[in-house]
């Protein structure tokens, strides 16, 4: 059994619908453009590095969800109401856009030294796996919501922080420490795959 099987039908009818508008999405479109700028204004490039990268794993995510909605009919979560923008089954504009800065600000913690263990273990992967518990504790709130949904039983905290939230964090943290041409070539190839992935299963196909 599903746990709310209607949330999907729900999110569907309001899946890239202009229906849901509300004008607060200009201001904090404008505070992520505003962040951004000011880190490269500051030309502070690990941590747009950092911001970036798990951006790019995030849409990936995301997609990987919408394609697992049209092939077996569910998606593992769903925002069937509560967005001003569905973007995708299970991305309103509001999530996206805080994940869009996220990898930036928690770049900001991070010690100087990238060798620097805590407890005995490297520091950019306790803070990674720190962040990734958080945010599915955090996800354990938004289920008892009306605005977002885990659709099968079997998904949880659990297995959104292994599968989701540790490959959002573990990329994000450690990409700040890399050498440019490997932030430029790990965040472009997620750019790119990305890109033909919504063209393709969105755009030309129609999938999600």
């Amino acid at each position: 059994m599903l746990n709310n099987p209607e949330a999907t039908e729900q999110a569907l009818k309001i899946l890239r619908s202009g229906a849901t508008f509300q004008w607060y999405l200009i201001p904090m479109l404008a505070f992520v453009v505003y962040v951004y700028f000011n880190e490269i204004s500051k030309k502070n490039w690990k941590g747009v590095a950092a911001g970036l990268s798990l951006y790019m794993v995030h849409w990936f995510v995301e997609i990987v969800n919408a394609l697992i909605q049209h092939c077996s009919g569910h998606a593992l979560w769903t925002v069937p109401t509560g967005t001003a923008f569905l973007l995708l089954i299970g991305v309103g504009v509001e999530l996206s856009l805080m994940f869009s800065i996220s990898g930036l600000i928690f770049s900001k913690v991070l010690p100087e030294d990238p060798k620097m263990k805590i407890l005995g273990v490297n520091n950019r992967l306790v803070i990674a796996v720190i962040n990734a518990a958080f945010y599915s504790v955090f996800e354990i709130f938004l289920v008892k919501t009306p605005a977002f949904v885990w659709v099968y039983p079997w998904w949880g905290a659990l297995t959104v922080f292994i599968t989701v939230y540790i490959p959002f964090w573990v990329v994000s943290m450690y990409c700040y420490d890399w050498e440019p041409k490997v932030q430029k070539i790990v965040i472009g190839s997620l750019f790119g795959v990305n890109a033909v992935m919504l063209i393709v299963f969105g755009g030309i196909l129609g999938w999600i």
